[in-house]
């Protein structure tokens, strides 16, 4: 037993670095003065502007324009026939938290507990996961990245998919997850009687009531005791880390999917006047109108799924993004997924195919999640001022036979590589091929 745990010992660290050198061999991105010239240049949020040039220096967008002088010894990028757009947004992945699914010791996206808003999962992020390069090429350049399990299984964060450290790939915005209480099952192999799972459900509300009633009390004696020196708190990690929350410094990002549970989560938001984000919201077409009255932003997905319901139309999950946005909804798009986040724009396609609109759905994976996350400033759209993070295309990125040809990412050129890549490419030709 002991040589075979060995063994798999072994071969999890060999698989480990050659991840590793995978990540390295992609190359490493170039830091400079661009100018990126004759393209069409999708802002988005301020139209689009014909045969453009974008001037990238100390990673931002310096000048964009027809009429853009090009500074002294940038280097030049011809995009003629080809379009600029914003690195597009992933507003919920485990992206960098897990590298092979079947293998635990890959996984660092949930810890042992119910309640853990202490736990951060940017700190558990592997800047050298081979996901990375992968997703990246694809045109998504930021992703938020969330930690799983238990009602409260910590701190989400948004990262930009470039750096060394976790430190460096964050853009800021980090969030509470929530796992709403669900009056549901929780698969098809659930097999508890309903009786049963009302009395989960109202046990999972009583608990997430009682945590937040003791978080604003250990907020208000926190505070107390920052005025009295002679009052102490008790070092209480899991209270601290609610702290920003009860203050509204922090927002939560609620977990909800089921057309109830969505409902009794917009009531309990307000009524404990959190500021939250409803994540997932699969049924949220059946509340739309309820949800554009509350005014809670949605960032929903995976779009390219199945119904909820088997009496739903098979494209309920297509259109669900499109509807609440009619509605007057808020709406960002996620792939909620590890490995496939490199799919997200064709999430977005979906939605605009069944739908939202183009326009719209390109909303949703740029500007409008940055919006959400508090980034807009940053990221989003292209703009004179904000960061150079961007993707150059030779057509519509919700194309499948559209290429994306470079990528920039706080105006670092990201080298256009990755195992895929480079395993498309040893396979096409092989050598050597078969002895004769």
């Amino acid at each position: 037993m002991k040589n075979i745990i060995k063994s798999i010992f072994s071969l999890l660290i060999l698989a480990g670095l050659t991840n590793i050198g995978y990540s390295q061999v992609v190359g490493k991105a170039a830091h400079g003065t661009f100018a990126l010239t004759n393209a069409t240049i999708e802002t988005v949020t301020k139209g689009t502007v014909e045969n453009g040039t974008i001037v990238i220096s100390n990673g931002k967008i310096t000048a964009l324009g027809t009429n853009v002088s090009i500074p002294a010894g940038a280097q030049t990028i011809d995009c003629s026939g080809q379009y600029i757009y914003p690195g597009m947004i992933d507003g919920g992945t485990q992206l960098g938290l897990s590298e092979v699914g079947s293998v635990s010791l890959t996984q660092d996206y949930s810890e042992i507990g119910n309640i853990k808003p202490n736990m951060k999962a940017l700190t558990a992020v592997n800047p050298n996961s081979t996901a990375i390069p992968v997703t990246r090429v694809s045109g998504v350049t930021t992703a938020l990245v969330m930690p799983t399990g238990g009602t409260v299984p910590g701190q989400a964060a948004l990262i930009n998919l470039v750096g060394y450290t976790p430190d460096q790939m964050h853009t800021g915005f980090s969030g509470m997850r929530l796992n709403f209480p669900s009056s549901g099952r929780r698969s098809r192999f659930d097999r508890r009687s309903d009786e049963d799972i009302k009395k989960a459900e109202e046990k999972a509300l009583k608990d997430l009531n009682k945590l937040w009633e003791d978080a604003k009390l250990f907020a208000e004696i926190n505070a107390a005791g920052k005025k009295d020196k002679s009052l102490k708190v008790d070092y209480n990690p899991e209270m601290e880390a609610m702290v920003p929350v009860i203050n509204g410094e922090m927002t939560v990002l609620v977990e909800v999917n089921a057309e109830k549970d969505i409902l009794a989560a917009i009531r309990w938001v307000k009524k404990n006047e959190v500021k939250a984000i409803l994540t997932g919201v699969a049924e949220g077409w059946r509340v739309a109108d309820s949800l554009s009255q509350a005014k809670i932003p949605v960032i929903t997905g995976p779009v390219i799924g199945m119904p909820t319901r088997g009496s739903d139309r098979y494209d309920r999950a297509y259109a669900n993004a499109g509807l609440m946005h009619k509605a007057g909804v808020k709406v960002a798009i996620r792939s909620n997924d590890t490995e496939n986040v490199r799919n997200l724009p064709f999430n977005a396609g979906f939605a605009a195919a069944y739908g939202m609109g183009k326009e719209a759905a390109l909303k949703a994976v740029t500007i409008i999640p940055a919006e959400i996350f508090g980034v807009d400033d940053k990221l989003g759209s292209l703009e004179v001022g904000k960061s150079a993070t961007l993707l150059i295309a030779d057509g519509d990125p919700f194309e499948t036979r559209t290429n994306i040809k470079q990528v920039f990412i706080d105006g670092w050129q990201i080298p256009m590589d990755s195992r895929h890549i480079q395993l498309y490419h040893e396979f096409l030709d092989r050598q050597p091929g078969v002895k004769k």
